[in-house]
């Protein structure tokens, strides 16, 4: 155990409920701190991820504490806000956490953006409100930003708060160790490159930006396959684009389907088009796709983009918007195998070696043995690095 394991007994995450995406950072807490761990749930898991086929996560781990179950949990939940070595709070109510903040004991929010359609929606009056009692009362105390954007900081510098003190972090799904060879191995059985996208259909998600490349490799005659998994509002709209553009036999609209099953479709592409626009806020199906070793080729508006992509490096990052930068590369990768081997091995390289829960978990303990001791981080890169202010300019 190390000296940071050794000082750092007890670390209480608050969110409204536990999902699949913030389970192995919750695990790898565990594997640290043991039953010095504790996840709260503050609300019930909505009936409509349910129906979804959703798991209600929070009431499955002996580490979660669900604090609309009963009054004597509530207040178990408010105790351990108080006394925790460490708190970190997400979608929770800063109740919590008021009385530790009080007292200046080292308190993490964590966040996406929250500037996702302009700025202008600071001089809102509900946003005023919102950030003066969550944010700007507690200025001088130990409070710290975890940013799940790359534009979370910039958002919130833009209020004036957690000036020098916001830190890269994001979402950790669960990351596969592969066999890179045997990987590449199954994309090469693919008859012609296949790309795949996956989300909800919506128009932040811009799915009909990858029938618009489509239809382009089409015209081309360049050979190709597009699997569209998700489902949503545009369906109708998809369907019809498909239809005008003649795409029938190279592009499918799977609808929805499970996380395995999203990961088995990700393995076999060797393309994957992540197409949102600022309002998207993470994007953990990027963690996913490098995790996957596909050739990433993703919007810079997208927040986990500029945190876990270099361009030309581990990937493609096309300017927000323009369906013709974005056809740009996607004709170059399709051209060249070697280089999508290539920028797909190193994506996956760098969530397996960096982006993952166990860095991020072991990470997040060095950087609040450092903060209670007033020393500055010392990581670089990757999660707990400082998260500087990042302009919406393309810069590649």
């Amino acid at each position: 155990m190390n000296i940071a394991q050794e000082k750092i007994r007890t670390v209480t995450l608050f969110s409204n409920f536990l999902n699949h995406h913030q389970l192995p950072f919750c695990n790898e807490m565990c594997k640290l701190l043991g039953n010095g761990f504790h996840f709260v749930a503050t609300e019930p898991i909505p009936q409509e991820r349910l129906d979804m086929g959703y798991q209600d996560m929070s009431v499955l781990y002996p580490f979660s504490l669900n604090t609309y179950s009963s009054e004597e949990a509530y207040q178990r939940a408010l105790q351990l806000g108080y006394e925790s070595d460490v708190a970190i709070i997400g979608s929770a109510p800063i109740s919590f956490v008021k009385k530790r903040l009080k007292e200046n004991k080292l308190t993490f929010y964590y966040s996406e953006r929250i500037f996702r359609e302009g700025k202008q929606r600071a001089f809102y009056p509900r946003m005023i409100v919102k950030l003066l009692r969550n944010h700007h009362r507690f200025f001088n105390k130990e409070l710290y930003m975890l940013c799940s954007s790359a534009y979370t900081a910039s958002d919130f510098h833009f209020v004036r708060v957690y000036r020098n003190k916001t830190f890269k972090w994001g979402y950790f799904p669960e990351i596969k160790e592969q066999n890179i060879d045997k990987l590449f191995q199954k994309k090469r059985q693919n008859l012609v490159p296949k790309m795949v996208w996956v989300g909800r259909l919506l128009d932040l998600k811009h799915p009909d930006d990858a029938l618009e490349v489509a239809s382009g490799l089409k015209v081309e005659g360049i050979p190709f396959s597009l699997d569209i998994i998700g489902t949503g509002p545009l369906q109708s709209k998809l369907f019809n684009l498909i239809e005008a553009y003649g795409l029938s036999k190279e592009v499918r609209l799977l609808g929805s389907m499970s996380p395995d099953e999203v990961r088995k479709h990700m393995e076999e592409a060797d393309i994957f088009l992540f197409t949102s626009d600022f309002r998207e806020g993470w994007g953990a199906v990027l963690n996913e796709a490098m995790n996957s070793g596909c050739t990433v080729i993703a919007s810079h508006a997208i927040g986990s983009v500029p945190f876990l992509l270099e361009h030309r490096k581990n990937g493609f990052i096309y300017r927000n918007g323009d369906v013709g930068h974005l056809f740009g590369f996607v004709h170059e990768a399709l051209r060249d195998q070697d280089l999508r081997k290539c920028l797909g091995s190193r994506a996956y390289a760098t969530v397996w070696e960096t982006w993952n829960a166990r860095v991020a978990s072991q990470r997040l303990i060095t950087l609040s043995e450092a903060l209670i001791e007033g020393k500055s981080t010392v990581f670089t890169d990757g999660p707990c690095s400082r998260a500087e202010s990042h302009s919406h300019r393309y810069e590649h």
